[in-house]
């Protein structure tokens, strides 16, 4: 499990680093909450992203590895935990029943960004994406009601599958310590100047009136 853990992480890396000179500034979509994957990641602390790196370079990086630790997570709830993958399997069963499911299919870079722009005061939106999709979901019937003794029983593998994304996530932290001058690379080549070039221009924009170079 362990080399194969160690190809999908170098796999993951190689695919963000042919991402990275694509990013653009225009391309980042600021955020009015905090994305709780990629705030404090130690997946990311790792990889030598810092906390000053734009969310948009942290996020393609973060939902990537996010992929390999789900995957690990289902093969191990297939084979260890029955009650689980059951509910799961319903759940599956019915999210295809959905007709409108806006947010699958994406790529790594837009994985759980938000699917509408910020509103504009004063100018609300006729509808919106996320809106469709949850009229789209009430319309699901609800999922059978478990006992109290099937609800101890799948909060108890419920643990152990946390318990288990966990470790594979330590794991993970260790193999990204080996890429983390190729990522900081990366970032110095392609992301930096790009902020750098845009603070210039903020300066640039905001010199003072008073300036006797002024005319």
């Amino acid at each position: 499990m362990e080399r194969s853990l160690d190809a999908q992480v170098s796999q993951a890396v190689e695919a963000w680093l042919r991402w990275v000179p694509r990013w653009a500034p225009a391309t980042h979509r600021g955020r009015v909450a905090p994305c709780r994957r990629c705030l404090g990641s130690p997946i990311l602390s790792a990889a030598g992203i810092g906390a000053n790196v734009p969310h948009g370079v942290q996020h393609g990086l973060s939902t990537r590895i996010k992929s390999i630790i789900d995957q690990a997570v289902a093969e191990y709830t297939a084979r260890n935990l029955p009650m689980l993958q059951a509910e799961l399997d319903q759940q599956a069963d019915r999210n295809r029943s959905r007709g409108y499911r806006p947010a699958e299919g994406l790529e790594p870079e837009y994985e759980g960004m938000p699917l509408d722009p910020d509103p504009v005061p004063g100018a609300p939106f006729l509808f919106t994406v996320a809106g469709m999709a949850d009229d789209a979901a009430a319309e699901l019937p609800p999922l059978p009601p478990l006992s109290e003794d099937a609800k101890a029983a799948l909060r108890q593998e419920v643990a152990l599958a946390d318990e288990y994304a966990n470790m594979v996530g330590r794991e993970i932290c260790g193999m990204l310590l080996s890429h983390r001058l190729q990522v900081q690379a990366a970032i110095s080549r392609y992301v930096e100047p790009q902020i750098e070039a845009m603070l210039a221009e903020l300066s640039e924009a905001l010199d003072s009136p008073f300036d006797p170079d002024i005319p």
